[in-house]
């Protein structure tokens, strides 16, 4: 599935999970797990609980999803 057709949200991170996983609370209230993207694996980017992120969840199981950026104070 390509990233553009992914649904763009944005929530906070709320636990860690074993294997990549992250626990994540969206703004609507629902919770669901996402991993990291390749690309902010790539770069090492650090997602602890609490951050800002934002997550592209598929059509086909709204429950998983990828967190694609990890938003900065203020956003």
């Amino acid at each position: 599935m390509a990233r553009d057709d992914l649904i763009q949200t944005q929530g906070t991170v709320e636990k860690i999970l074993g294997g990549g996983r992250y626990q994540i609370k969206l703004d609507s209230g629902q919770t669901v797990t996402a991993q990291l993207s390749g690309r902010m694996r790539r770069f090492r980017i650090r997602v602890i609980p609490g951050d800002r992120v934002q997550v592209g969840l598929s059509p086909y199981d709204p429950t998983h999803g990828f967190i694609t950026f990890r938003l900065r104070e203020g956003q």
